[in-house]
């Protein structure tokens, strides 16, 4: 039986990894949680295709415990939009500062808007 991992075996490790990426996410760009789990390797005790699954969750444990000098903002779905945890909009006002534009449909054009290491 495969194990199910509710969180990275190192979830310190792993999230400052994660943070690392998000700070170099240049203003005005955004990232998904699944694109930037696809920059960092699997656990070596995990199949790919089991990471695959899980790892976009664990990004967003990590941005949910992010510092704050983290651009926290700046990591969206892989749909392009905000995935919200609360209904201030303070992540879409903080994005559209920087120059991000969302369509009518609240989404945000990653041709356009999505950084790629």
């Amino acid at each position: 039986m495969t194990p199910v991992y509710a969180s990275p075996a190192n979830r310190n490790d792993f999230n400052i990894l994660v943070w690392e990426m998000v700070r170099r996410i240049p203003p005005g760009k955004v990232m998904t949680y699944g694109q930037i789990a696809s920059l960092i390797p699997p656990p070596s005790n995990m199949s790919e295709r089991g990471y695959r699954a899980l790892a976009p969750r664990w990004v967003g444990g990590a941005m949910a415990h992010c510092p704050a000098d983290v651009p926290w903002q700046r990591v969206v779905n892989s749909q392009g939009r905000i995935s919200l945890r609360d209904s201030s909009n303070k992540q879409r006002i903080l994005l559209e500062d920087e120059g991000i534009k969302f369509d009518s449909k609240g989404q945000i054009n990653l041709d356009i808007f999505q950084f790629h290491f």
